[in-house]
């Protein structure tokens, strides 16, 4: 098997890794309310259970984000992610409690952290001009696992016996299905993911070559010698020779071909206050992070009780539209993947960023108030979901791609763990924000509106440097490194 195919292989498997990351959400999500009721949980520990992923998932991101970087590979990180979500679904299908049950969910978080070494990962195995590409197909799938988890759970749904002292009904069956898939994954990083070694710096590649050069040339050496050479046997020594040649100078030892450490000066107290995060352009991308998805969660604790209040959606009208939302996420992506090729990244943002904003007004004019009977409000809240559903793929896209370009590649373990904490964040924020303020939207989407604008002005002054860095710089900052 060549590069080329290990590499599509291994590609193939990160798709399925965000596939299921989809696919979990989908499945649990829908009945995890009901099974905190069984168990006796007061209604906070809804949101204690969606927050716990969210929240041990940002802990652990950066760690393994160090882990790839000191050790330059992804699959035993992969592999040993695997195990907490296997772990924390098997917690999720005993579910004795409503502690264990929270405590799964911490769990299961952990290894969903593996996606900081996972995208440093794609950094250094893809090439800037096919990056947002990559990162395209990569959240489309996240975004077809959330789309098909719901059809699983019809006939999730339909499970009543037992194996041993343990119950698989509809409650329970989600963790014993997405443990199954998680072993299934596991099997299959283990036979078809490799560690491919990314590709050689200039500067390493110049090295090498010329001392492969050097080499050839001693090689060649004596067989340019002329016959009146006094030197005419090999391997002996002429004490006349010696006396008459000037003495050559020893060489200096060869530097060595590994790339330095780049945790030889790493200490914990300069981790989050390093200057690679306090730069104009990567201030900008992580508060574009942290705002897209915060406004992301709190739309989507908004918009189920907005539906039952208004339109009367029940538990399959709302399966319908979150179907109809997810195909039009998926469609986004795929073609902001074809967009990258031809527009830069730093354009795709302020397109995305507008749109959203736009989205946020037509929101807060026709969604916090609605007037003009079913058929004006439920063609008014359609248009405002489009619209939201439209900027999104734009900003997630072109902000992961930017910013795995502006800081170190080096490090990109450590610097996507530092993008997916903030964003894990704002996901425990957002449904915090929304779900306190459902019967006041014009405060919700007001905020929203002023986080938008905050980030587009941002964007704005700083559009002049949302640009890879040129080659020459890199290597400098590097060196100073």
């Amino acid at each position: 098997m060549d590069l080329q195919q290990k590499k599509n292989l291994s590609f193939i498997i990160i798709g399925l890794i965000f596939l299921l990351s989809g696919i979990e959400y989908a499945v649990i999500l829908p009945t995890i309310w009901k099974y905190l009721q069984i168990l006796e949980a007061p209604p906070y520990f809804l949101g204690l259970g969606l927050s716990a992923f969210s929240f041990s998932s940002l802990l652990s991101g950066p760690v393994f984000g160090l882990w790839s970087d000191r050790s330059r590979t992804t699959k035993s990180i992969i592999l040993f992610s695997n195990v907490f979500e296997v772990v924390g679904n098997i917690m999720y299908f005993v579910g004795f409690s409503k502690w264990l049950l929270l405590s799964s969910r911490l769990v299961a978080g952990i290894g969903a952290g593996a996606g900081s070494s996972i995208f440093g990962y794609l950094t250094t195995n893809t090439v800037p001009a096919e990056r947002a590409r990559v990162f395209a197909a990569v959240m489309a799938c996240r975004q077809a696992g959330l789309l098909i988890g719901p059809a699983f759970n019809i006939f999730l749904r339909l499970c009543d016996f037992s194996l041993g002292p343990f119950v698989v009904d509809k409650y329970t069956s989600p963790g014993l299905f997405m443990c199954a898939l998680w072993l299934l994954l596991e099997l299959l990083v283990f036979l078809l993911y490799w560690d491919l070694p990314p590709p050689e710096s200039a500067e390493l590649h110049t090295l090498v070559q010329r001392l492969h050069d050097e080499e050839e040339e001693a090689e060649e050496e004596p067989l340019l010698m002329s016959p009146e050479d006094p030197m005419d046997t090999y391997g002996t020594v002429n004490t006349d020779e010696s006396n008459a040649q000037p003495e050559t100078p020893p060489s200096p030892p060869t530097p060595p071909l590994t790339p330095p450490d780049p945790f030889q000066n790493f200490s914990m107290s300069n981790v989050f206050i390093s200057p690679e995060f306090l730069r104009e352009e990567v201030v900008v991308l992580l508060t574009a992070q942290f705002i897209t998805l915060f406004n992301q969660t709190a739309l989507e604790t908004m918009v189920t009780p907005l539906t039952q209040r208004y339109f009367g959606f029940g538990e399959l009208g709302n399966s319908v539209m979150y179907s109809l939302c997810g195909v039009e996420v998926i469609l986004g992506f795929f073609f902001v993947r074809w967009l990258s090729r031809v527009v830069a990244d730093r354009a795709v943002l302020a397109v995305g960023l507008v749109t959203c904003s736009v989205a946020c007004v037509w929101c807060i004019v026709f969604l916090a108030n609605p007037r003009g009977g079913f058929s004006v409000e439920l063609l008014e809240f359609v248009v405002g979901v489009f619209l939201q559903l439209l900027g999104l793929p734009f900003v997630a896209v072109s902000q992961v791609s930017l910013f795995s370009k502006v800081t170190a590649e080096k490090t990109q373990g450590f610097s996507q763990g530092v993008r997916r904490s903030v964003g894990g964040l704002a996901t425990i924020l957002g449904p915090l924000w929304a779900g306190g303020l459902t019967a006041n939207l014009y405060v919700m989407l007001g905020m929203m509106l002023v986080l938008l604008t905050l980030v587009t002005v941002m964007m704005a002054i700083s559009y002049e440097r949302l640009v890879e860095p040129p080659v020459v710089q890199q290597a400098e900052i590097q060196s100073s490194e």
